[in-house]
């Protein structure tokens, strides 16, 4: 089947990370997944959550959210105790994929916040933001790093994100609106560096899937992270030369 980019069913779209792309935070990060445009900012604050005070380490969360002109019908503003179902489930999973990646007990008792906004959605927002999220907390602790508010280096490893989904019968990576909304089986993972699963989000829309189906999905998904690890790396290495 025809895809954007004349891709082929295992390619990624083309993957930009713009470092540095607000003044304010010290991880600032644009990410690009094609069409779909996510902000993804990093900073901390003093202190921590109450269930962690006292115990001499260090918390991470995230939040997600929409902007309402990011979608072809307005999506109306998430209020304060009236954030809807989808974006919190996203911000929960962005959280626990994070600190999948982090050792917080060589933090010292400080908050890491990890923002990830939709600018522009075209299927993969979750994914576009871990991944996106990952590379603008390499550059908080860098940051942190600078000003000695380290123990000692916390990141344990790579992180990224990528949508695997059956459309037609065929496997195809890196899903789109247009594939995603007709997909008749739906996938996201997330995995760490050294190959290990944070998180494998899959269902069946309509029909049920064999086990040989699963396999290639993730086959064909962790061929595809690793692709995307080198986009991490190479973002990153660009802006230290």
């Amino acid at each position: 089947m025809a895809r954007s980019y004349d891709r082929s069913p295992a390619s990624l779209r083309p993957i930009s990370f713009q470092r540095n792309f607000t003044r304010v935070a010290p991880g600032s990060v644009l990410t690009s997944f094609g069409e779909t445009r996510v902000l993804c900012t990093a900073v901390y604050t003093d202190g921590v959550p109450p269930f962690l005070q006292g115990r001499g380490q260090g918390w991470l969360t995230a939040e997600y959210g929409m902007l309402p002109g990011s979608t072809n019908q307005r999506k109306s503003r998430d209020r304060a105790g009236k954030t809807d179902g989808r974006s919190v489930e996203i911000q929960r999973l962005i959280g626990r994929s994070l600190r999948a990646a982090i050792d917080l007990s060589r933090l010292t008792e400080r908050t890491l916040w990890i923002d990830c906004d939709v600018l522009q959605a075209d299927g993969g927002t979750r994914t576009a933001a871990i991944t996106g999220a990952w590379v603008a907390l390499v550059d908080l602790l860098r940051h942190m790093e600078s000003k000695r508010l380290l123990r000692s280096w916390p990141l344990l490893g790579q992180l990224a994100a990528v949508s695997v989904g059956v459309v037609g019968g065929e496997v195809l990576c890196d899903l789109d609106y247009s594939e995603d909304s007709k997909a008749d089986v739906d996938m996201n993972l997330v995995m760490l560096g050294d190959g290990q699963f944070v998180e494998v989000q899959g269902s069946a829309e309509g029909r049920t899937f064999p086990r040989a189906t699963l396999d290639s999905m993730l086959a064909v998904g962790e061929d595809a992270i690793r692709r995307l690890f080198e986009e991490q790396s190479r973002a990153l290495e660009m802006a230290v030369g």
